[in-house]
């Protein structure tokens, strides 16, 4: 399944490639912080569910790909701005530099601003370029809401403003929703969308990915516990050096990595209610939840 993943994440790196900016112009500087930490490697996993999820509904043309990159684009401005110094200050990320070590503060704060106002103006070309697809303002639309304020950037400010501070689960949960899910949320939505899903689908989709997200949180709590800086690509222990309270450290690792098993046998059982299948997809959902980097 690893070579499984690393291959579609292969061809998913061609597809962004197609969309990012060129390094020219006075404020070439930009891009090339840009294209720098969208570059950086990791495995596409929320344009790979978003194809995936195209696929499970029957999706084939190539309107899905401006999104694919777009939500990388925004995932990626997100990794840049987490590690500022104002927030986690982290060094490394995917084991390379972070953005603001190579480029500099103000630099990574202005590529993380591009990267977001980029994504938008990718996917909304998509309403120039595919006038007769059904469903892309709707896509649009979560496109910008789920990383917003309702969304990853609200778990991100709950997530600051509890940081050193007790918990309580349900502020938790909130973060974790929001802050991490919140994206995979809108990948498998406006795949099941633009491929022409039901309502009473793209809904589906969305627990489905609720239930993913929280798993794939819970489980890099326990990853940033037991694993180590070479196999992660970054630093572990962060959590515990920026007086995060997780949910392993909450619950301990046994209970969490309980909860990660529970949540995806959940999110399979709701996969498997659907008249369509795609095997990939749920393999893909099983490993991305239980992985150990």
């Amino acid at each position: 399944m690893k070579q499984k993943i690393a291959s579609r994440a292969a061809q998913i790196e061609t597809v962004i490639k197609q969309f990012l900016p060129k390094e020219e112009g006075y404020e070439k500087v930009i891009y090339e912080a840009m294209n720098y930490t969208m570059l950086a490697g990791g495995k596409r996993i929320r344009p790979m569910l978003m194809e995936e999820t195209y696929r499970l509904f029957g999706g084939q043309a190539k309107v899905i790909e401006p999104f694919m990159a777009a939500i990388e684009m925004i995932h990626t401005y997100s990794l840049i701005h987490d590690d500022l110094p104002a927030l986690d200050n982290d060094d490394y990320r995917r084991g390379r530099k972070t953005a603001h070590i190579v480029f500099g503060e103000d630099m990574a704060i202005l590529a993380g601003d591009a990267l977001l106002n980029y994504a938008f103006e990718v996917a909304s070309r998509t309403l120039i370029e595919y006038p007769d697809v059904p469903g892309l303002g709707r896509a649009i639309y979560i496109l910008a809401r789920k990383p917003g304020v309702s969304g990853m950037i609200g778990g991100q400010v709950v997530d600051v403003k509890l940081t050193g501070k007790p918990v309580k689960e349900d502020e938790l949960l909130y973060i974790y929703r929001c802050k991490t899910g919140a994206l995979i949320e809108a990948a498998m939505m406006i795949g099941a969308l633009l491929a022409g899903a039901s309502e009473e689908q793209v809904e589906l989709m969305e627990q489905v990915a609720r239930d993913v997200g929280l798993a794939f949180q819970i489980q890099d709590d326990v990853l940033d516990i037991t694993s180590d800086s070479v196999t992660l690509g970054k630093p572990v222990g962060s959590d515990e050096k920026n007086q995060k309270y997780t949910y392993a450290t909450i619950h301990g690792v046994e209970a969490a990595r309980k909860e990660v098993s529970r949540l995806t046998q959940e999110a399979v059982d709701l996969l498997g209610k659907l008249p369509c299948e795609n095997p990939f997809l749920r393999e893909l959902l099983i490993y991305m939840i239980n992985r150990e980097s």
